[in-house]
């Protein structure tokens, strides 16, 4: 049988095949441009874990409860009740909460325990690592004051130098402590230390603590706010050793030895903070002092500057309403205070134009 070969007539039958495969290609390539892209699929956000206490536990328990939370952290809720402790509750992990029902949940400090209620932060003198994202809520600690014999947890070795406070905050960041009452503590209230940022401190009550009511040091970017600090025996708040660039809000201090007690304190803003009763001073501003071969000189970086007050109320106060101790402390600004009633008039300072007021 004879077979007609036709080269041309194949050549051009491939040329058409490839055009036609490169024209289904350009479409495919136009259709996907105009196809818009999917979105990425949300992260799977696991359930936080909350534990509920019944009423009557013990300090070990809500500890273990505590401890017992997972990696990724958890709230432990106790109900209404009184709830004894004989050792710190410490919530040094992150993303921890402990959180009661408000002043019906009562953590006693038991006799002779010696310790602070509740630390958050690792528990140790010098801490190794920054916790973050611990919350607080709901509670009222009775540090039992009259029936602790010292102020400091431990003689010796790990938290000998750690204060017998209702709250001690230490190396904390991005936390949260709310609607809590610090009553009766051997020591402060609440008190934060040792490289606290941006914490925020709202509804605190705080009395008949064995010195302040709230207390700060090394402390900046927070904010402090919603505060009833009254008859503690030392300062309502007292603020050193670095407290920096800080706001302190919507404030009553009454009946305390002072009303806020301040030194190496920088660039921080007090808003609507009311002074009444103080048996001292409404405000007391100073420095550190240090021995020298010239005598006591100024310690470098403790003094307060660069503070503005805004609606400061000091009434009935037995010394003055704004007492600046030393010339190295200044540019503060005062900004629509009232002042009355004071034992020692108004403005006191160690020399003029320390402060300005407007």
């Amino acid at each position: 049988m004879k077979t007609n070969f036709n080269p041309i007539g194949i050549r051009a039958a491939m040329i058409r095949c490839a055009a036609c495969c490169w024209l289904l290609a350009l479409l495919a390539v136009g259709v996907a441009a105009f196809q818009k892209p999917k979105p990425p699929a949300p992260p799977v956000v696991p359930p936080v874990v909350v534990v509920n206490l019944p009423a009557g536990v013990t300090g070990v328990e809500i500890q273990t409860a505590l401890d017992q939370l997972p990696a990724a952290g958890g709230e432990v809720v106790l109900p209404a009740g009184i709830f004894e402790v004989a050792q710190p509750i410490v919530l040094q992990r992150d993303h921890q909460t402990l959180r009661g029902a408000g002043p019906t949940t009562i953590l006693q400090l038991a006799d002779d325990a010696n310790c602070p209620m509740i630390i958050l932060g690792e528990p140790m003198d010098h801490p190794r690592r920054v916790v973050s994202h611990v919350r607080v809520a709901g509670l009222f600690i009775d540090g039992n004051r009259f029936h602790q014999q010292r102020e400091l947890w431990r003689l010796a070795g790990e938290g000998s130098e750690i204060h017998n406070n209702g709250i001690t905050v230490q190396s904390v960041n991005d936390s949260v402590v709310e609607n809590v009452t610090c009553a009766r503590n051997r020591s402060g209230g609440l008190v934060t230390t040792l490289g606290v940022r941006r914490l925020t401190v709202r509804e605190l009550t705080a009395f008949d603590n064995e010195f302040d009511g709230l207390a700060c040091y090394e402390t900046e970017d927070s904010l402090f706010t919603q505060l009833y600090l009254h008859d503690n025996p030392g300062a309502g708040i007292s603020l050193d050793l670095a407290f920096n660039h800080n706001v302190v809000s919507d404030a009553v201090l009454t009946a305390n030895d002072l009303g806020v007690f301040m030194r190496a304190s920088r660039d921080n803003q007090f808003l609507n903070v009311a002074i009444r009763n103080s048996r001292h001073h409404g405000v007391f501003m100073a420095h550190t002092e240090t021995q020298t071969a010239l005598g006591w000189r100024p310690a470098p970086q403790t003094e307060c500057v660069d503070n503005s007050f805004t609606n400061l109320i000091a009434a009935n106060c037995g010394g003055a309403a704004f007492r600046v101790n030393n010339s190295t402390c200044t540019n503060n600004i005062i900004i629509r205070a009232q002042f009355k009633g004071n034992g020692q008039g108004g403005l006191s300072l160690a020399q003029p134009d320390l402060v300005t007021v407007q």
